[in-house]
């Protein structure tokens, strides 16, 4: 009956933290270029009473066993990077990626982070930024000259200095991609760091080699669908609710033990 109790108890904990990360996907339904968490699980160690296969007889043999199981834990989570919509915004340095990559940032320590993201700024110096200020990568200085900035799909920028300037080619906006991208650690502010299971960046042209494509004046949206977290949500209440009840129904049994009467 304890051990009933700390079992369902390591359920309950399980859930709990389930419903965090759900509640965390909901909250950012709106960040631009967020993707949804989801969790694993795993058993506990089993104790073993008896073992499968072992001898009953001088020619039988136990089918099954006799194994009981401690609970349950989080085993990880997972970053989905299924694409999100595409929201226009008309913005002159917006730009989505319609397909795998990243843009890498620098910040003022000279660290690197990587986004999907792509709502940027040019600041005072003509440099294209982040909402936070810090640089994007492989764009080049806008100065204030510019009228008109187009980037392509392949990530060559053009800009135009007058009206009946046909356009001058200033650079182009590189991606990056990982090996295992669902191993970069989110640190907040829509960035990621690149990390020893995700491998180290590799810069792409846009278009190439199984990189997508920007789409300029747009930007990507959350990837999370709140329908089907509401469904999780649902079922992860359910099952808190469930252990809650394994636990209550040991306890009752416990107190029957405690007033038995000899």
């Amino acid at each position: 009956m304890i051990r009933a109790m700390m079992t369902s108890a390591s359920g309950m904990k399980a859930q709990q933290k389930m419903v965090d990360t759900i509640a965390n996907n909901i909250a950012n339904v709106n960040t631009g270029g967020f993707k949804r968490s989801t969790l694993s699980f795993r058993s506990l160690l089993y104790q073993t009473y008896a073992e499968p296969g072992a001898a009953t007889s001088q020619s039988g043999m136990n089918p099954t066993g006799l194994q009981i199981g401690s609970g349950v834990e989080i085993s990880g989570s997972r970053k989905g990077f299924r694409q999100g919509d595409l929201e226009p915004t008309g913005a002159p340095f917006d730009v989505a990626i319609n397909g795998q990559g990243f843009f890498r940032i620098r910040l003022p320590n000279g660290d690197f982070r990587y986004t999907r993201d792509g709502s940027f700024h040019r600041d005072g110096n003509g440099t294209v930024v982040t909402a936070d200020g810090y640089p994007l990568e492989t764009f080049p200085t806008v100065g204030s000259d510019v009228i008109d900035i187009s980037v392509a799909e392949d990530g060559t920028i053009t800009t135009r200095n007058s009206d009946s300037d046909v356009g001058t080619v200033a650079g182009q906006l590189g991606l990056f991609r990982f090996a295992n991208p669902e191993g970069l650690k989110a640190q907040g502010g829509n960035m990621f760091s690149e990390t020893a299971s995700s491998g180290t960046a590799g810069q792409q042209v846009p278009g190439t080699t199984g990189t997508g494509r920007l789409v300029h004046r747009h930007v990507e949206r959350s990837n999370v669908e709140v329908v089907e977290e509401l469904v999780g949500l649902i079922m992860a209440q359910r099952n808190y609710e469930v252990n809650s009840r394994a636990v209550r129904a040991s306890d009752e049994m416990l107190q029957q033990v405690n007033q038995m009467i000899r």
